[in-house]
């Protein structure tokens, strides 16, 4: 066994005593998945994340508690996360995979239809967001807030309208804090409202750090094997390759590519000698780029451990890299139609005639038949005349 504790079951405020739990670690993906192939962060939930207020959901028995997470990514950056999946645990040690929002493992969640407003929610509110930028564009608005907005009140605020859209949880606004002062409970609603009120019109997903497409392509010798496409949030800092003798890296034009020329949109293509041996080359591409807010995070093994997904809160530089891997064949021998073979007694030589789907003998057995007819007809002319 491992030890890790149980952080939060559901956002229950009844982590003390699901701490003392001890569970398996989850088995690591093995490295050819498609996360690892395509350059997606990782990383692994640690301790020092902020916590808000418990909040009461309408519905709901117990209150659920707001955490604003910290994700160690695997070059020791910290990336600040929410939960977008309420009745799921996570614990400290959690390994996590950047996936994209269509990947969300519970394919009948709200998560799936109103993952842009949630994005919406991260990009206007705590801690893309300032308390003091919040609370200005509030008071513009009308909302009186009591002794300013604290970053208690507006993380609080924020993981609920999530959950909102990702659970379909609402808060109970006539209720809405266990515990905390009445004046903090009117500001946690005021902000709630706003974000999940008609100015959230929602913004798209946005791009991964780091990305090879497709991450896998073949081909025959004597081709041009791609194209692959890098796209990043960031600047590569490296490209390496590794090639057989004669295969080459090349851009569209056919030009050979230096590490320095490869960027975002950048193609790539694998030039293979026509008569190369069927082999492979590997392509890897690294980045320092933006694991970006809104980028969805789920368990690495969660098919067999299910754990509480998670999604960046605010915009975080990291390391990244990405593979792809390119395949050949031998190149296709060029074949030849075999010499034709003469019919017997015919002429050798001749060029056979297209089978359009009529017998070709019968045109000239027809053309045979008339001239015999007429030369009959002939000599019964001279026949006459001679009589």
């Amino acid at each position: 066994m491992h030890g890790r504790s149980i952080l939060v079951r559901g956002g229950a405020a009844t982590i003390a005593a699901a701490a003392a739990l001890m569970i398996a670690a989850p088995a690591s993906f093995a490295d050819d998945t498609p996360q690892a192939r395509s350059g997606a962060a990782a990383g692994t939930v640690v301790h020092g994340g902020a916590s808000g207020y418990g909040v009461n959901m309408v519905g709901g028995k117990d209150a659920l508690q707001t955490t604003l997470f910290n994700l160690q990514l695997a070059d020791g950056g910290i990336s600040k996360m929410y939960c977008v999946q309420v009745d799921v645990s996570t614990t400290f040690g959690e390994e996590m995979t950047e996936h994209a929002w269509n990947d969300y493992p519970d394919p009948k969640s709200p998560f799936r239809k109103n993952n842009k407003n949630i994005n919406w929610v991260l990009h206007h509110s705590y801690p893309s967001e300032d308390p003091a930028s919040i609370e200005k564009t509030l008071t513009g608005k009308g909302v009186t807030l009591h002794d300013g907005l604290s970053a208690k009140e507006a993380l609080t605020a924020t993981q609920a309208a999530i959950w909102h859209y990702s659970d379909a949880r609402d808060l109970d606004t006539k209720n809405p804090l266990a515990g905390g002062p009445a004046d903090d409970a009117a500001d946690v609603v005021a902000l709630y409202d706003y974000l999940t009120g008609d100015a959230n019109t929602g913004i798209d997903e946005t791009k991964p750090a780091l990305s090879i497409t497709p991450a896998k392509a073949t081909g025959e010798a004597g081709s041009k094997i791609g194209p692959f496409t890098v796209a990043t949030s960031g600047s590569v800092t490296d490209f390496t390759s590794k090639l057989p003798e004669g295969v080459k890296v090349v851009g569209e034009n056919g030009e050979e590519i230096k590490s320095s020329a490869v960027k975002n949109g950048t193609k790539l293509f694998l030039d293979v000698p026509k008569d190369a041996k069927p082999g492979t080359a590997e392509l890897a591409v690294k980045a320092v780029g933006d694991v970006n807010t809104g980028r969805l995070f789920v368990a690495k093994d969660y098919a067999n451990h299910p754990a509480q997904s998670l999604i960046v809160a605010q915009s975080q530089k990291s390391a990244v890299q990405a593979a792809a891997v390119g395949s050949w064949s031998e190149s296709a021998p060029v074949t030849t139609a075999p010499a034709s073979t003469a019919p017997a007694g015919g002429n050798s030589g001749q060029t056979p005639l297209a089978n359009t789907g009529v017998n070709a003998a019968l045109p000239i057995g027809i053309g045979a038949a008339l001239v015999i007819a007429g030369g009959a007809m002939l000599l019964v002319v001279r026949r006459r005349r001679n009589a």
